[in-house]
């Protein structure tokens, strides 16, 4: 098999991407369908990129038996359903978080794993294939910082793009299931723990819009890990400087800090505002690399037969935090896990 030949569901901002990426950044793999119920962005793509195949039902795409993976990319809601119908259908597949909106769509999409043990499935927490990020797992490791007792998540969105947050608000699942699920996967990576405990609080501080979603644009959470350890964390929907991801993980012998300043580059500015470092503008900057590496990681699975190490309990787990969380932001109490 010289290339594992793909079809994408969902060619939206960041679907586009992930399609460029397979058609022109991953030497194994050929971008040979994509799908997506926007004629429009089908007939766009196959007409820019030379793509065979194009379609507006997802079910039709599945009948391609030329294809050998499935990349999804839709809207949230769609993910499950999806998982299920691709692995059934015999592709391996590959998914963007979350994994699904309900505890009970995530079980479905772990029994449609297991029904298929001989497909690769990989979920995309793409922030563990960030250079910085798997850097300081490899740091942990080695005993840097002795044992990690504490870990701190930043995870801000510019408020530049606070009309597309209010725009998606009535499907995101809420700022913890949208934003937060990222920090919590990193956060039962690096610790190696699952969670005991979660209290949440936020609000609607500068856009009340979220309130009629029982959402906030900024919020926090302490965590409380079944090894002790604690973790706090915080997501906002209104940051000034730009995109801001920022995490330390503290230890008993020292600590990790990535992402403190969200510098774009190295170049610092001198000019009438001082000397100013810019800001990363969004994920898909900041994370531009991962992206890469987390969907080269995938075809290198299916081409070598091997298991990626995130799996479709990741998803859930992470899910779970994050509906414990808006449990206790919705409710103001203290949610203990199972």
């Amino acid at each position: 098999m010289d290339k594992i030949k793909m079809g994408i569901v969902g060619l939206g901002r960041l679907g586009r991407q992930h399609a460029e990426n397979i058609e022109f950044r991953i030497p194994n793999a050929e971008l040979s369908a994509v799908c997506s119920i926007v004629k429009s962005e089908v007939d766009e793509v196959q007409s820019a990129w030379g793509i065979e195949y194009g379609y507006t039902n997802f079910d039709e795409m599945l009948t391609n038996k030329e294809l050998d993976a499935i990349f999804i990319s839709s809207p949230s809601g769609e993910h499950c359903r999806q998982i299920e119908a691709a692995l059934d259908a015999g592709f391996h597949v590959f998914s963007e978080k979350p994994l699904g909106l309900t505890i009970e769509e995530c079980i479905l999409a772990e029994k449609a794993v297991e029904r298929h043990p001989d497909k690769v499935f990989m979920l995309g927490f793409m922030r563990r294939y960030d250079s910085s990020y798997s850097y300081a797992k490899r740091k942990i490791q080695e005993g840097a910082i002795g044992k990690p007792f504490l870990i701190r998540c930043y995870g801000l969105d510019p408020v530049s793009a606070i009309q597309g947050a209010i725009k998606f608000a009535a499907t995101s699942g809420g700022i913890f299931l949208d934003m937060a699920i990222h920090d919590f996967d990193l956060a039962r990576w690096y610790l190696e723990s699952e969670v005991r405990s979660i209290y949440a609080v936020g609000g609607c501080f500068g856009y009340k819009e979220f309130g009629k979603f029982s959402d906030a644009d900024n919020a926090a959470a302490l965590v409380q890990f079944k090894n002790d350890a604690m973790g706090m964390f915080y997501a906002g929907r209104t940051s000034a400087h730009g995109y801001h991801i920022e995490t330390e993980i503290v230890g008993t012998e020292g600590a990790l800090r990535i992402g403190t300043i969200p510098v774009k580059n190295q170049v610092t500015v001198f000019n009438q505002n001082g000397a100013v470092l810019e800001c990363s503008s969004g994920f898909m900057e900041r994370f531009e690399d991962a992206y890469v590496n987390e969907l080269q990681e995938f075809v290198n699975c299916v081409v070598e037969n091997r298991k990626p190490s995130v799996t479709v309990y990741d998803g859930t787990r992470s899910t779970k935090i994050a509906y414990a969380a808006t449990d206790s932001f919705k409710h103001n109490k203290l949610v203990f896990l199972d």
